[in-house]
């Protein structure tokens, strides 16, 4: 009994307590727009290009070993409250162990071959995903960030379209190691939007990417500011924009659709709204795009951005 003579256990609220908490976390759990069929991703979206899977192997795996590691400690946890705890006959104090060197090595190794692990599989698919010489990409496009918009540059030659962007005056932000890539005669064509721009079909915010279903194509990332960020969300792959430094990347669009994209670095006030989409169309839908854009008379290429610092081209030159 208690000492105000009644039956009931002082421990009763705090476990009332703990099931609430625990029904609360499962309900939460299990309360979102998601099916069972969406769980296995863990938050990402369904992956739309052919390299996306590798994304998401790796971040799946990255959470199963988060899992295993968090179920050990917690089981330890739990284990060290449960059968080491004070007992309520005994007032001394329990036996302390010090300078236990076969622990100290097992805390200390243990971390070192788990960061080894994730940092192996990390280092592999990230060789693996911005690799440019594994394929020759069908399609090149000049990817321009700006304050507070985007602008794309078609690399292709297109009839009515004269010009070559290999010596065009608006791409000298481009270094020559992604030119010399470039197509023959490709005079090109643009699109560029502002904040105000919609997607005619979904009203979506934001400019309009074309690509084309099962052609492999380059992003050429460069800017005309401030630093950006090239995110084409079920892509599942970002990369900086940054002006002086010219960055690249290759994917394969397997799934056609219109998707979303944004620009996922913090660039200044009206961040918010730098938003775009990809549409990605049959080949030959795409190379209708590219003639419609000549007939509204948007030929050639928009400027690229910041041309490379000096340090950077040492740089390049030095890792070639």
């Amino acid at each position: 009994m208690s000492p105000n003579g009644s039956d009931r256990s002082p421990r009763r609220p705090m476990r009332r307590k703990l099931l609430q908490a625990l029904t609360a976390g499962l309900v939460l759990a299990t309360a979102t727009g998601c099916t069972y069929k969406d769980f296995p991703r863990l938050g990402m979206p369904t992956p739309t290009t052919e390299e996306a899977p590798r994304i998401l192997s790796l971040w799946q795996g990255s959470w199963a070993a988060a899992l295993a590691v968090g179920v050990l400690v917690w089981g330890l946890i739990l284990w060290s409250a449960m059968f080491h705890r004070r007992s309520r006959t005994k007032v001394e104090v329990p036996p302390q162990t010090r300078y236990n060197m076969p622990i100290e090595a097992l805390y200390t190794v243990v971390p070192i071959i788990i960061i080894s692990v994730l940092f192996y599989f990390t280092a592999r698919d990230e060789t693996k995903l911005l690799s440019l010489t594994d394929k020759k990409p069908d399609v090149t496009v000049n990817v321009v960030g700006f304050q507070w918009s985007w602008g794309f540059n078609y690399i292709e030659p297109v009839a009515g379209s004269t010009g070559d962007a290999k010596t065009d005056a608006n791409l000298n932000a481009i270094p020559d190691r992604f030119k010399n890539e470039f197509p023959a005669n490709a005079g090109g064509v643009y699109d560029v939007g502002t904040p105000g721009t919609r997607n005619p079909q979904t009203g979506n915010p934001g400019p309009t990417l074309w690509l084309p279903k099962g052609e492999t194509v380059r992003f050429v990332l460069t800017s005309r500011d401030v630093i950006h960020s090239f995110w084409v969300v079920p892509f599942l792959m970002k990369m900086d924009v940054i002006p002086g430094h010219t960055n690249a990347f290759q994917v394969t669009p397997n799934k056609e659709g219109t998707f979303l994209g944004k620009c996922a670095e913090l660039c200044g006030v009206d961040h918010s709204r730098m938003l775009f989409n990809v549409k990605v169309v049959s080949p030959a839908a795409y190379q209708q795009h590219l003639k419609d854009l000549v007939k509204k008379g948007q030929t050639g290429y928009i400027p690229a951005g910041i041309a490379q610092t000096s340090h950077e081209k040492n740089r390049e030159t030095n890792n070639l």
